[in-house]
């Protein structure tokens, strides 16, 4: 378990400052935390919680409410197989027993060398594809007991790289100019909003 990275204290601070009360931001900052250790450690939870002004518990309440944030150390690669009506149909449920066999875990399970973890899974929205799965969140469609074997094997080597290590988001991050904020007030703040103001005086001009 551990507190957020030096760099992404800055980072968490930059998210804070795009909204109009910080709280705001702890679902960006759970997911950060996600991409630093995998999942969301304990004690990154009490950091956010300083960060952000609320109680370690809240934080807790939320991260617990979504599935995609976990509280527990996960392999490299979160692999969710849908066993949902369309896919079940053609073939995800014997996908899912395929999978056990050849990864030696149960869903939920994570594999003695830390590099996958199996989850069996509800709709994941892409019934025309069924069977389908996820790997980090990334679709595989049509996946049957060979094609999942190849997937494994590539996931292994380390050769699809269009898969980073789960808790990774995206690749690209966004970084916006302070000077470039839209004038972010909290609900409740008195005044004319900075891009009314700022735009008044052309309209005025007319």
């Amino acid at each position: 378990m551990s507190r957020l990275s030096a760099a992404n204290v800055l980072l968490a601070k930059e998210i804070i400052a795009r909204y109009p009360r910080p709280k705001s931001a702890l679902l960006p900052l759970l997911h950060l935390a996600q991409e630093q250790d995998g999942y969301v450690a304990e004690d990154a939870m009490e950091h956010i919680a300083e960060l952000i002004g609320v109680t370690a518990a809240e934080v807790l309440g939320t991260c617990s409410f979504y599935e995609m944030f976990k509280r527990e150390p996960v392999g490299r690669y979160m692999i969710n197989i849908c066993t949902n009506i369309s896919c079940q149909l053609m073939g995800g449920e014997e996908l899912l027993h395929h999978a056990e066999e050849r990864l030696g875990v149960r869903p939920g399970g994570t594999t003695e060398d830390g590099m996958f973890t199996l989850e069996d899974v509800e709709c994941i929205a892409a019934c025309t594809e069924a069977p389908c799965l996820q790997v980090n969140y990334r679709y595989e469609y049509h996946v049957d007991n060979e094609r999942f074997d190849e997937l494994v094997d590539e996931l292994a080597r380390g050769s699809r790289h269009d898969i980073p290590r789960h808790g990774t988001l995206g690749r690209v991050r966004q970084h916006l100019d302070p000077e470039r904020a839209a004038g972010i007030r909290a609900p409740e703040s008195t005044g004319e909003p900075q891009w009314y103001t700022s735009r008044k005086p052309k309209e005025e001009a007319r």
